[in-house]
């Protein structure tokens, strides 16, 4: 027997829907490429993204078709997560950082029709056009007077386009797992793999953001995302943000410490989310200018770990509370965030800090276990460790196109960290079993950058390991073994990377040794790399 409910499908409009119907006159401001702050509200939004589902119908995009963007955080990218998706096509969010080979490989896997791209990265596109051979028109998200003279063919104005059309417009009703948006994740091997989402995970991911247990965001809020859109949905906080009703602060291109905290105090950020590079920035800038903030809560970091010190400075100097927290752009991303439990209200600031080491305990929607090399699992006493696997209502069932397996046979999907998890449920990552190097919240490959070392001819053998960074979390570390007879000098090795990787994926610096340790089979021994070259200090560090 089945409930007598009705059956409304959850779609990424409805809840721009809501927010415009019920908080439309609360403000979303964005710091603009073309310099000026932008202001409007929840029902200007609204309007804007029907006009721009209309413009996408009249140039031809149908549902199912791929959008692509390459934007920075503000109101135009905003309309795109909401009206490309809201008329059934995809949003496709490519992030502009990946190496120009890689964008043009998304862009053609993909199958990307069109491209809306920030003046910022109209030169990038401009170098990459010819390889993307599906693409068939590009729009620059700016105004006429704004328009750049480009090489960049079929081109249109955003602004232009939305002038064109009205704001006479009924969202489409459709299949609640229609695919949505997408992203693709590049790890240590092969080409980046795409995830593709769908209404009904997205509106569940939101809904969950939104709870008290993960980034609590209520109407009274002023969130700014300083995750970037392009990057995993900017953790689903332009959807969560619109579903409780809270004010949307969008930095832009500038993420500077100064420029974060005038956003901060200037509109009365109440929270805010992002990788530790953006905070270490902002410690640093009010520890020298000797500014303070004001209503600002607590900051949600992920994407690397968040140094300890970091939990203490922001707290005891300025009165913040630093969130841990861990997810994958398999997972949408949000995994885990480290709220205290019921029971931890007395505990000391020391116990606070070391708990908040940790990335955190999952929300209801998230399983996780962690496994052993037979696949075991393993006790959650805090000590035993091992592969860390996960599954739930907006983790990845495969990848676009199927390229690569990506869950076992019991729908776990295995995450490539290594972890423990505690009998309270807070899960420590403790290694990375890809051996991918996370610096500033974004990876690198470091089997790649061995790939292209090794091509070099002055170069017998090569590894490269992740090592500490106070800003950057880590960097990569180039370990040579040179050829008989070669003197390869280490700046001709890191020249070499010129041209080849994008130039934050060139490692800081080159180590020489006689020979790599490796297994009685071959294998390269990574973990004792990593232990000669604990504490190894890098030149810029």
């Amino acid at each position: 027997m089945l409930g007598l409910m009705m059956d409304k499908p959850l779609l990424i409009s409805s809840v721009l829907e809501y927010a415009a119907k019920y908080h439309g006159g609360t403000e979303i401001v964005s710091r603009m490429v073309e310099g000026p702050i932008h202001r409007y509200n929840y029902a200007d939004a609204q309007v804007r993204s029907k006009r721009l589902a209309k413009s996408l119908t009249r140039l031809g995009i149908a549902p199912g078709d791929r959008v692509a963007t390459l934007a920075w955080n503000g109101f135009r990218h905003l309309e795109l997560y909401y009206g490309v998706s809201g008329m059934g096509a995809i949003c496709h969010m490519v992030n502009p950082r990946l190496f120009s080979g890689q964008i043009s490989y998304i862009l053609e896997n993909a199958e990307d029709k069109i491209v809306f791209a920030d003046l910022t990265f109209v030169p990038l596109l401009e170098g990459i056009a010819a390889e993307a051979t599906s693409v068939k028109a590009f729009v620059i998200m700016t105004d006429e007077t704004n328009m750049p003279d480009t090489s960049l063919p079929n081109v249109y104005c955003y602004e232009k386009l939305l002038a064109a059309e009205d704001g006479n417009y009924d969202w489409p009703q459709f299949d609640e797992n229609t695919a949505s948006s997408m992203c693709y994740s590049s790890g240590t091997t092969g080409n980046p793999k795409g995830v593709l989402y769908s209404h009904r995970s997205t509106v569940l991911h939101a809904w969950a953001a939104m709870t008290p247990d993960m980034l609590n965001i209520s109407a009274t809020d002023a969130i700014m995302p300083a995750v970037p859109m392009f990057h995993v949905n900017a953790w689903g906080i332009p959807y969560a943000a619109a579903m409780a009703g809270a004010k949307m602060v969008m930095p832009g291109a500038e993420m500077d410490g100064e420029s974060i905290h005038r956003m901060i105090e200037d509109e009365g950020v109440t929270i805010s989310a992002g990788v530790p590079t953006v905070w270490l920035g902002l410690l640093d800038y009010l520890d020298r200018s000797g500014n303070t903030v004001e209503k600002f809560k607590y900051c949600v970091i992920g994407g690397s770990a968040a140094p300890r010190a970091m939990s203490v400075d922001m707290h005891e100097k300025y009165g913040v509370q630093v969130l841990h927290a861990w997810g994958m752009t398999e997972m949408s991303p949000l995994g885990t965030v480290n709220w205290p439990k019921n029971g931890m209200e007395g505990e000391t600031d020391e116990a606070r800090y070391d708990r908040q080491v940790k990335q955190g305990r999952p929300c209801y929607g998230i399983d996780m276990k962690i496994v052993n090399d037979a696949n075991d699992p393993l006790p959650e006493d805090g000590k035993s460790f091992g592969e860390l696997k996960v599954r739930g209502f907006w983790v990845c069932s495969e990848y676009y196109r199927a390229e690569g397996a990506s869950h076992d046979s019991e729908g776990w999907f295995p995450t490539g960290d290594v972890a423990t998890i505690d009998s309270d449920g807070y899960m420590h990552v403790t290694d990375r079993s890809k051996d991918v190097i996370k610096s500033g919240g974004e990876w690198i490959s470091s089997i790649e950058l061995e790939n292209i070392a090794i091509g070099h001819p002055g170069v017998f053998e090569a590894a490269v390991i992740g090592v500490s960074h106070p800003k950057w979390d880590e960097r990569p570390l180039l370990i040579v073994v040179r050829n008989e007879g070669s003197d390869v000098s280490a700046e001709d090795l890191l020249a070499f990377y010129e041209g080849k990787v994008a130039k934050w994926w060139i490692p800081d610096d080159v180590a020489f040794i006689d020979e790599l340790p490796h297994t009685a089979t071959g294998k390269l021994l990574k973990m004792d790399l990593r232990n000669i070259f604990e504490g190894y200090k890098l030149p810029k560090a």
